[in-house]
């Protein structure tokens, strides 16, 4: 009797250890798009996250050199968009306070999921890089009045 209790125990606990490390906690939602051009390691976040339409997304741009792993300084570059009805918004980088980050503002017409990606140089005497796209879902405009009643 007391060895099946001591087995009935240990399969229980087996069974919470199992289930405990399957969920590994809550998850964490992932705040930045990683790419990688022929020469640069670029991370992409927005505030908000994610994007409303009709309203600014601020996108911060940190880029780096792929091989030293060195922040560039004073490049050049743009992030683009495009959605399912194929509609193009793009926007140039500006160079921020912080080394190696760049800003950029965009605003998408409608909800839904939009195409993106990057390009940049370290230069205009090089060639504009381009890096994968990536999707991003852009929720709906906050009804109107939302904001007031808060």
């Amino acid at each position: 009797m007391i060895r099946y209790a001591r087995v009935r125990l240990a399969g229980c606990m087996l069974a919470t250890a199992i289930i405990a490390a399957g969920c590994g906690g809550p998850s964490i939602p992932a705040t930045d798009q990683r790419l990688w051009t022929e020469d640069f390691e670029i991370r992409v976040t927005s505030d908000p996250l994610p994007p409303r339409s009709q309203e600014p997304a601020l996108y911060t741009i940190y880029v780096r050199d792929k091989k030293t792993r060195e922040p560039i300084v004073n490049g050049q570059g743009r992030i683009y968009a495009t959605s399912a009805d194929r509609h193009n918004i793009n926007n140039g980088l500006s160079y921020g306070p912080e080394v190696g980050t760049y800003h950029s503002r965009l605003m998408f017409i409608t909800a839904g999921e939009w195409a993106m990606g990057v390009q940049f140089r370290r230069d205009s005497t090089q060639a504009l890089q381009q890096s994968l796209d990536w999707r991003q879902m852009i929720r709906p405009a906050t009804p109107l009045g939302a904001e007031q009643s808060k």
